[in-house]
C-alpha cells in the first residue's frame, strides 16, 4: 500500500463543486493504467479499461472525490468569516479547528469561539449552532476583504498520520474509498468486462456526479466504494456497531438510499470466502452512497457498495484500519477479475 498516495489524496482540497485540484491528482494516477480517460461536464473523472471477454458488459465503479466543506457566507466588519456548510456537519466537532480558505491566495484560519473565561455555565453546556461559528484568519478586515470573496471554498485542516494499526485524519470519507478504487484499477490483471472507474463529484450534497455519470455510461452493474460507520466504541451496544475496525472490508446490504442486489451481495461474499479476504456484512441505518444514484439510473441496474469501516466519520480524526483498506482493495480486484462469473 502507498500511504503517501493516501496522504496526498487527503491533503488535496475537494470541496463539492470545486474538485479540480483533486481531479488533476486522480487523472495523473490513473492515466498510465487506463485505455482512455476523460472528464465529463459535471467534472467526474471517467477512466476505462476494455474487457477481454467475447461480449463484455460494462461495470461502473464509483468513489466520490468531494469532502464535507464550507463556502464563505459573509465577511464581518472586523474581518471574521461566517460560513455555509456543504455536507453533514456535527457542530460539536468544529470548535477550535483549523481551516484553509481558498481565496486569492490560500489562507490559514481557525474556527473561533467566545473565551471560556467569559462564558456562563449554561453557555459552556450548550452546543454552538453552526451558523454562529466564525473563522479568524489573523488579518485586518481590509486585507481580508481584498483576499476573500463570498463563495470561496473552505476545508478543514488535519494531516493524515499512522496511529497504531490505523490511518487517521480528515476527509478519509471518501479519500480512502477513492484510494481503494485507484489501487484496484492499477492492480487487477484483466477483466472479461469493460471497467469504468469513476471518481465522482458532489456526492456529499446529493449523489449528483454519480447520477449523471451513470446515465451517460448506462452500465450493466455498479459498485460504489465508500466508508461506512464503525461505532465499535465505549458507550455503544454491540448491536449498534454497524461494523468493526480490523474485521475486514464491509459488504453493504442496505442503507437509507439503496438496497444492494442480493445476487451481487452473494457473489461478493463468495469471492471473499474463496479468496480468504476478511469481510463483514453491513446494514447502515442512516446515510447512503453513490450506489443509490447508479441503481436508479435509466431503467435501473444491480448495485452494491464495498465499504471501509470508519470511526468518527465527518470529523478531522476519522480512523480506518490498515488491514480493512487492503481487504477492500483485494475484494475489488478479485471481483473485477472474476466478474464474468456473475450472472445475477
Amino acid at each position: 500500500m502507498s500511504v503517501e498516495l493516501l496522504r496526498r489524496l487527503c491533503a488535496t482540497p475537494g470541496v463539492p463543486g470545486r474538485e479540480e485540484a483533486l481531479r488533476e491528482l486522480v487523472v495523473a494516477e490513473l492515466q498510465d493504467y487506463a485505455d482512455d480517460i476523460r472528464i465529463d461536464a459535471m467534472g467526474n473523472v471517467i477512466a476505462r479499461r476494455h474487457g477481454t471477454g467475447a461480449q463484455p458488459r460494462t461495470l461502473m465503479l464509483a468513489a466520490h472525490m468531494d469532502e464535507i466543506a464550507f463556502l464563505v457566507r459573509a465577511i464581518h466588519k472586523e474581518g471574521f468569516l461566517y460560513f455555509h456548510p456543504l455536507g453533514g456537519f456535527d457542530p460539536r466537532t468544529l470548535v477550535a479547528q483549523r481551516v484553509k480558505i481558498y481565496g486569492r491566495r490560500v489562507l490559514d484560519g481557525v474556527i473561533g469561539i467566545k473565551a471560556t473565561h467569559l462564558t456562563t455555565p449554561e453557555e459552556r453546556s450548550k452546543v454552538i449552532p453552526l451558523e454562529e461559528l466564525f473563522i479568524d484568519v489573523g488579518l485586518p478586515a481590509d486585507e481580508v476583504k481584498e483576499l476573500v470573496s463570498i463563495g470561496d471554498p473552505i476545508t478543514l485542516e488535519r494531516e493524515l498520520i499512522e496511529m497504531g494499526n490505523f490511518y487517521t485524519g480528515k476527509a478519509l470519507d471518501n479519500r480512502v474509498g477513492l484510494y481503494v478504487m485507484v489501487e484496484a484499477f492499477k492492480r487487477y490483471r484483466q477483466s472479461p468486462d469493460t471497467v469504468y472507474a469513476v471518481a465522482t463529484v458532489q456526492e456529499e450534497v446529493g449523489l449528483r456526479g454519480a447520477r449523471t455519470a451513470a446515465f451517460g455510461l448506462d452500465p450493466h452493474l455498479g459498485i460504489a466504494i465508500d466508508v461506512t460507520i464503525a461505532a465499535d466504541t465505549p458507550g455503544m451496544e454491540e448491536h449498534q456497531y454497524c461494523t468493526r475496525l480490523g474485521h475486514g472490508v464491509a459488504i453493504k446490504l442496505v442503507d437509507s438510499y439503496s438496497i444492494s442486489h442480493p445476487a451481487l451481495v452473494r457473489f461478493l461474499r463468495q469471492i471473499a470466502e474463496q479468496e480468504a479476504i476478511p469481510h463483514q456484512l453491513e446494514i447502515l441505518p442512516r446515510g447512503g452512497t453513490d450506489a443509490a444514484a447508479m441503481q436508479l439510473s435509466r431503467a435501473g441496474i444491480p448495485v452494491c457498495t464495498i465499504s471501509i469501516p470508519n470511526r468518527y466519520t465527518h470529523s478531522v480524526v476519522e480512523c480506518v484500519h490498515k488491514a480493512d483498506v487492503e481487504a477492500a482493495i483485494q475484494l475489488l480486484c478479485r471481483f473485477l477479475e472474476r466478474s464474468g462469473e456473475f450472472q445475477g
